[in-house]
């Protein structure tokens, strides 16, 4: 390979080779055994190589940031050692099958470092160009300023999840964990291991003080997760202050105490970075590892290293003196013949591996073919049609009941017919009514395994709606997770990215929806919620009046393809449209919105309702010929409907209308000239006493009427 002496020189600066490093020896919790000449994991050449690719990484990174005059320089510059090390030697992946389904995961959970990311996969040979570098935050460019996930928007390969927000990154690989180890546990025999990787995630001071991060941590300790290797990018810095000004505890003793494996090293010795990360991946001893990388931000740019100015682009006036410094020639976006040469080594060796496990999933298949289609058939996400899932549910019955408890029977036929079904509570299966029967549970001890199908999170909705995300981006499982619909805001950045990023094997079961939860009092009782929820572009929110809705809102959200859906369900019982057939019941509620019941003389006026609602315009209708009631569980599936539908369900030319739903009313009078609803906080007491005083009734909803003539 090709290196000259100067930048041997300067990678073995940045390498902390001993004569050249200044950076003080960090100490060791767990010490990795020191490295002997004779069998040190990597030899001078290769470690030469790596240090090159970490100077050169360094320069993409400053290059990039410099010409879009904007970014973060302190992480890329700070982390490229890691970064050699992970794409240089410790993962193991196939740049030409990004797709791979035993490949090693990355998660940038530090998400606002992207060209970190975005250099890496360059030289490691993923289908991200030079040019798509120099466009770094640029329109229509695949290198957008935080890491998204492919979408509509963006495709770039070899990124595994969209991050940005903090602290939900590393709470995200947390999720990919899960899936892994239950992808494991299903599919792999004794003959043949079909899964085995690991799942690394990046993550700076910022995602360590946000307490998502906590609480996966402590689901991650406590169902034994040792696939997961957080690497901790401890640079002292936040964006404000230096670190210490607003955090003091000891981060190590804290992981421990979660119950992690943990190490402290310097993160800028290339040896012992790699040593270390070997360690973390051969020990599989129920301990997910943390690994604490001592480093200094901003590294290689003498005028912002070590600050917090080296967070951002305030060093754009200093690339020039700091390529030189590192030993970088003053061609921009330069990567050396030599480390395209090593990285070619790289893919040869990761190459040997991916064709070794494509011979053994070929005799896997073949001694286990139906087992085989249904691994395949959930990683291309083929579900059964909606239509013969609808048909294969039998009818609900007629008796009132909760869609909570409508929605217990539902996941059970769900269960059955997606195959890689999963769902989880924190703390509220016994009220939320989403356990999957003989599913068994997720985890570790006691009556868990890792191929249960049912999570308990504990009472930790956050860090529940990053670990369905991290699940659903894995690629193999559907993941649903339930909560009171009042606690969803715990959750709601996690829904939020889960929509931009069009994760449609996710959904969220949010039970308890509206004032009629009663006696638990306004702290319980959702009135802004809903509305809030559907101002999320992408979510489709399902709020279904009867069984036979619940069927088509949970069939919706499994056969989905473009993004996630929320179920809202209620804890009182509601009255079934039995005048209406469960098949067209079924068949309405899957375009959003339909005709529960036609007027019967000339149209003079539509009653809009959903959920509980429903039941009260269907009273208050039946005494007027010429009123129609129009049922809309999911407003944003009913937008997606042709124009010619949506005039036939709600025609312009009628426009006496009235809405009424058991929520803030802002949003219906999009549809109607008067709404009926709860612009207010609710009060303690049973929940059909606070439904009739704050007006959710039909004799209500009628007096209203009465009003408009």
């Amino acid at each position: 390979m090709k290196f000259s002496m100067i930048a041997i020189a300067a990678a073995a600066l940045a390498a902390g080779v001993e004569g050249f490093s200044t950076f003080a020896a960090p100490r060791s919790v767990m010490r990795v055994a020191p490295l002997k000449m004779a069998d040190a994991a990597t030899d001078v050449d290769t470690k030469a190589a790596l240090a090159t690719a970490a100077n050169e990484a360094r320069g993409l990174a400053m290059d990039s940031i410099a010409a879009a005059h904007s970014g973060h320089m302190g992480l890329p510059l700070g982390c490229a050692e890691v970064g050699a090390v992970l794409y240089g030697s410790q993962m193991q992946y196939n740049p030409k099958d990004t797709q791979w389904i035993n490949r090693d995961r990355f998660i940038l959970s530090a998400g606002h470092g992207s060209m970190f990311l975005y250099s890496w996969l360059n030289l490691a040979g993923f289908d991200l160009s030079i040019e798509e570098l120099k466009n770094f935050r640029q329109h229509h460019s695949q290198t957008p300023g935080h890491p998204e996930f492919p979408n509509s928007e963006h495709t770039t390969p070899g990124i595994e999840c969209t991050t940005g927000p903090l602290g939900a990154g590393v709470s995200n690989a947390v999720g990919f964990a899960v899936s892994e180890k239950m992808a494991a546990a299903r599919y792999n025999t004794e003959e043949h291991k079909i899964f085995g990787h690991h799942v690394f995630a990046l993550a700076g001071d910022g995602c360590f003080q946000e307490g998502i991060s906590a609480e996966a941590a402590q689901f991650a300790a406590h169902e034994k997760l040792d696939n997961l290797i957080i690497l901790y990018d401890s640079n002292e810095v936040t964006l404000d202050k230096m670190a210490e000004y607003t955090q003091s505890e000891d981060i190590i003793k804290r992981y421990e105490a979660y119950g992690f494996e943990t190490y402290e090293i310097d993160g800028h010795d290339l040896a012992v970075v790699e040593e270390t990360i070997a360690a973390a991946k051969a020990s599989d001893n129920g301990k997910p590892k943390f690994i604490k990388c001592n480093t200094i931000i901003g590294k290689g740019m003498e005028e912002t290293e070590g600050t917090n100015a080296a967070h951002g682009e305030a060093g754009v006036p200093y690339v020039d003196k700091a390529r030189a410094s590192i030993g970088l020639p003053e061609e921009k976006w330069y990567v050396s013949e030599g480390t395209r040469d090593f990285f070619a080594g790289v893919q040869e060796k990761n190459g040997k591996i991916y064709d070794e496990w494509q011979n053994t999933y070929a005799a896997w298949k073949e001694a286990n073919p139906d087992m085989a289609k249904e691994l395949e058939d959930a990683v291309n996400d083929v579900t059964m049609p909606a239509e013969d899932m609808l048909a294969a549910i039998p009818e609900m019955g007629g008796d009132a009941e909760a869609t909570r408890v409508s929605g217990y029977k539902v996941i059970q036929e769900i269960a059955k017919l997606v195959p890689n079904y999963i769902s989880g509570s924190a703390d509220l299966h016994g009220s939320t009514r989403n356990y999957i029967n003989d599913g068994g549970n997720f985890g570790a001890g006691f009556d868990k395994s890792y191929a249960g199908k049912n999570l308990y999170f504990g009472i930790r909705e956050h860090a529940m709606g990053a670990i369905l995300n991290g699940i659903a981006y894995h690629g193999i499982f559907k993941a649903s997770g339930s909560t009171f619909l009042v606690f969803v805001d715990y959750m709601r950045p996690t829904i939020r990215v889960a929509s931009l990023a069009e994760l449609n094997r996710v959904s969220y079961i949010l039970t308890h929806d509206s004032i009629g939860v009663g006696e638990d009092g306004p702290t319980h009782q959702p009135v802004e919620t809903v509305p809030g929820l559907r101002v999320i572009p992408n979510l489709d929110v399902f709020r279904p009046a009867d069984a036979e809705e619940t069927v088509a809102a949970y069939v919706s959200s499994v056969t989905r393809k473009e993004g996630p859906t929320a179920l809202i369900l209620s804890r009182q019982n509601l009255n079934q449209n039995t005048a209406m057939s469960a098949a067209d019941r079924r068949a309405g509620a899957m375009k959003g919105g339909y005709i529960a019941k036609k007027e019967t003389g000339d149209l003079d006026l539509i009653i809009i309702a959903t959920g509980s609602e429903v039941q009260h315009a269907l009273e208050a209708a039946a005494d007027l010929p010429g009123a129609r009631v129009v049922s809309m569980p999911c407003v944003e599936l009913y937008e997606r409907q042709s124009d010619d539908y949506k005039e036939s369900i709600l025609p312009s030319t009628v426009t006496k209308r009235i809405a009424m739903e058991a929520a803030v009313t802002p949003a219906w009078y999009k549809y109607a000239s008067k709404v009926v609803g709860v612009d207010r906080f609710g009060f303690s007491a049973p929940g059909d006493i606070v439904m009739k005083e704050l007006g959710m009734s039909a004799e209500n909803l009628s007096a209203e009427i009465a009003s408009m003539n």
